[in-house]
């Protein structure tokens, strides 16, 4: 062959690989993964593990679309829609206003969701056991726990007389703040709640809390307060208010006390349902999983920060003491 029908050959076959490229990942299935925020690396990592133990490695035999929401509630549907339109094989929602933006896109692309609300009332399925519909998943159930929590945080703060509530406005938690009003009700303790929708609010919510003198705190479950974590816990450190959280990552950057699901059993539940539904599975032969693991995270040197006591029996119960 001469040089130049060789270099002709080669240019083609260069000219041709990114075609087969995109051929093959447009092969691929797609996972539209809808969320608030951006993804929390090490949750994400659980999520790509269950994948790849069902067979399914980024990259190499599936597709991740991510298409995380900044705040901005209101873009969810559109989000939704085009994941749809993509089409994907099946969308991933986290928490509950994506869940229900994806619900309301398709009847009939496969939908995987956690939240933390209760499925049924919610509307995304019909039955626990028996989804029926396109859509299953995992309830973590954190808006059940809020009680719990202020039961810790009282057993924590027994001369507590005047406690906050933090929520996210846009947040569909009303029954979760009902729930912590009852409690607190119970005890015969009085209840402040503010709500926050961005960092700034939180600020100025804090800066209330302490011009009310409130004794402790009780932090909703929100997507957006998890990610601004770091900031909740060094507020509530920095305004002497002892706080009670409902994930351990909270515990892990400052939080004094978090009482709540495990988020990396959440994840990889997600994943395992994700890849059952990839190799074929459908969402109406998949009962939603109904979150068992609960865990208890008490952080020492905050507690020294407050001049706190824990009670031996409380440590007793902690699952991890941050030392």
């Amino acid at each position: 062959m001469r040089r130049r029908e060789f270099l002709g050959v080669l240019g083609g076959a260069v000219s041709a690989w990114p075609l087969v490229a995109h051929a093959q990942q447009a092969s691929m299935p797609v996972v539209g993964l809808l969320r608030i925020g951006a993804p929390a690396e090490h949750l994400i990592r659980v999520f790509r593990q269950a994948l790849a133990e069902a067979g399914f490695v980024e990259g190499r035999n599936v597709v991740i679309d991510y298409r995380p929401v900044e705040g901005d509630y209101e873009r969810l549907p559109a989000l939704a829609t085009d994941l749809v339109r993509r089409p994907v094989t099946v969308i991933v929602a986290i928490t509950t206003p994506p869940a229900l933006a994806a619900r309301a896109a398709t009847a009939t692309v496969p939908i995987v969701f956690s939240v933390p609300d209760d499925p049924v009332k919610l509307g995304l399925v019909t039955s626990l056991a028996r989804p029926s519909g396109n859509a299953t998943g995992v309830n973590f159930m954190l808006s059940e726990l809020g009680a719990k929590q202020l039961g810790l945080l009282h057993e924590l703060v027994p001369r507590a007389a005047r406690f906050g509530l933090l929520v996210n406005p846009h947040n569909t938690n009303a029954e979760a703040v009902k729930d912590v009003m009852t409690a607190a009700s119970a005890i015969g303790v009085g209840v402040d709640v503010r709500e926050a929708s961005d960092s700034r609010g939180i600020e100025a919510a804090f800066s209330v809390f302490a011009q009310n003198r409130i004794d402790a705190l009780v932090v909703g479950t929100d997507r957006f307060f998890f990610r601004r974590r770091l900031q909740l816990a060094t507020l509530a450190t920095r305004h002497a208010i002892p706080a009670v959280f409902n994930a351990r990552e909270y515990a892990e950057v400052g939080g004094l006390i978090a009482y709540g699901t495990s988020l990396v059993e959440v994840y990889r539940q997600v994943g395992i349902y994700t890849g059952r539904i990839l190799k074929g599975e459908k969402p109406a032969d998949l009962p939603v999983v109904q979150s068992s693991k609960f865990e208890l995270v008490i952080n020492l040197p905050t507690a020294r920060a407050f001049g706190l006591e824990i009670p031996p029996q409380l440590l007793a119960r902690a699952d991890e003491v941050i030392e």
